[in-house]
């Protein structure tokens, strides 16, 4: 098989395991991220994801699940070990900081 599939979750798995601090990353533009982001989210906009470096396992998230699964699929090919979060914040109904979602 030439292509690898990014691995992904839903917004409740993710959930699910919030509690362990999981490692997270928002793609979504800064506006975006201040209006409302998991608490404990790193923003890292989808421009600038190419130069960042995961470190371990890392969930990767957005609005819709769109950008998240764009970023997934770069950072996999660079050798990192991601989750695609389905859904995107859209979808999530646990906790969020910043502004109201």
């Amino acid at each position: 098989m030439f292509f690898k599939t990014v691995a992904s979750i839903s917004t409740s798995e993710l959930e699910k395991i919030t509690a362990e601090k999981p490692h997270i990353i928002d793609v979504r533009e800064t506006h975006e991220f201040q209006g409302g982001h998991i608490p404990g989210a790193k923003n890292v906009p989808l421009g600038k994801i190419a130069n960042h470096t995961p470190k371990g396992k890392t969930y990767v998230i957005c609005q819709s699940g769109m950008r998240s699964k764009k970023a997934s699929k770069l950072l996999m090919k660079q050798g990192y070990d991601v989750v695609n979060v389905r859904g995107g914040m859209s979808s999530w109904a646990g906790s969020t900081k910043g502004g109201k979602l």
